[in-house]
């Protein structure tokens, strides 16, 4: 057998110096490791040189710096997100006022045009109503022609009738036979000839028996024998036919 032994109690001891140099080492390489990471192609000699040769000290505070070093890089990456999203939101929420204003604006556009719009055919409805109306006063101005209503006055109207309808005759030539017929009275009625025993007397200013006014009666004109332009124009009329115009009658007819 060898000479020499392993002593257990100095066995022992070397075993727990072991340890303590292996956890050492292990928390060392740790610590070396943090601190060495950088980016691909990055330098790490001095890292790692400075890692072996600082001592390790432990409860020391370098770690709780790392973790310290991380949250304040994870905080400023937060801020710099809720910065991205406020930025994004401030530029959603400027386009929508941007695109509000327009709408309003092409809204407002289109109302004040259908107004315009409304306004002009409304201007120029009123300038044609008011253009109509004038023009049908003109019309009714010059249609509207008064008489007095007395012999003048209806020879007068019963000549303007006349000539509209090419009736031959003047002024004297309706009053001389119209004071030798009735005196000039329009209800005058001849109830002794042979006209009233036949049962169709003469009546009016120019004595028209009804045969003869129903023949000759003037459009436009009452239908009545007693009516004093009526019965002018009536006669008038048959005598222009008869004898070339009442000018040309200077007795009974």
């Amino acid at each position: 057998m060898p000479k020499y032994t392993l002593n257990p109690d100095r066995s022992r001891a070397l075993t727990k110096t072991h340890k303590l140099g292996l956890a050492g080492v292990a928390t060392l390489g740790a610590a070396a490791l943090a601190f060495s990471v950088v980016p691909a192609g990055g330098e790490t000699t001095t890292t790692e040189a400075a890692a072996a040769a600082a001592p390790v000290a432990y409860g020391s505070g370098k770690v709780t710096e790392v973790k310290a070093t991380l949250t304040d890089q994870l905080a400023a990456a937060s801020l710099k997100v809720e910065a991205i999203e406020a930025q994004h939101k401030a530029a959603q929420e400027a386009a929508a006022k941007a695109k509000a204003a327009a709408d309003a604006k092409k809204k407002a556009e289109a109302e004040a045009k259908k107004k315009a719009a409304e306004k002009a055919a409304k201007e120029r409805a009123a300038k044609e109503a008011a253009s109509r109306s004038a023009k049908r006063a003109q019309v009714k101005k010059a249609a509207v022609k008064s008489y007095p209503n007395n012999l003048d006055g209806w020879i007068r109207e019963a000549l303007d009738i006349m000539k509209k309808h090419n009736i031959p005759g003047t002024y004297n030539g309706l009053y001389r036979n119209i004071i030798r017929e009735s005196s000039g009275n329009p209800n005058a009625i001849n109830n002794w000839d042979i006209n009233a025993q036949n049962g169709v007397p003469s009546i009016g200013l120019l004595q028209v028996i009804k045969p003869t006014f129903d023949a000759y009666h003037v459009p436009g004109t009452a239908w009545s024998q007693y009516d004093p332009v009526a019965n002018l124009t009536a006669a008038a009329n048959y005598a222009a036919d008869r004898y070339g115009s009442i000018d040309n009658v200077n007795s009974a007819y």
